[in-house]
């Protein structure tokens, strides 16, 4: 194996444990932490319906925790976009497995 194909494959290991270890999950925790702030809201609204005041602050929370879900899935589009983009994803599959079908001309360098 040449040093390309060694740095090749650390490479995509590197970005396949980076996007597994560290952002995926945090993009999943804040999406439930955007989703519960959402339903607090919800229920805010709907028990105080005769209260004016704490209903605006319920409509607040429902809009934070729609914007959050939305940042978090854009953020999360984006990162799937910039793998796909960069050709990545074929190498990050093959990364995990590097017997699979298809695999044999991943890790090589093109003139």
């Amino acid at each position: 194996m040449t040093p390309q194909q060694k740095a090749a494959i650390e490479a995509g290991d590197f970005v396949t444990r980076v996007n597994n270890a560290i952002l995926f999950p945090l993009i999943a925790l804040l999406s439930g932490i955007a989703f519960l702030y959402f339903l607090w809201g919800c229920a805010q609204y709907i028990m105080n319906a005769n209260n004016e005041s704490a209903r605006e602050d319920g409509k607040k929370h429902i809009m934070y925790g729609l914007i959050g879900l939305v940042v978090m899935l854009s953020a999360f589009a984006i990162l799937s976009l910039a793998v796909n983009t960069f050709g990545l994803g074929k190498t990050l599959d093959c990364a995990d497995n590097p017997t699979a079908s298809g695999c044999d001309t991943v890790f090589k360098l093109r003139p």
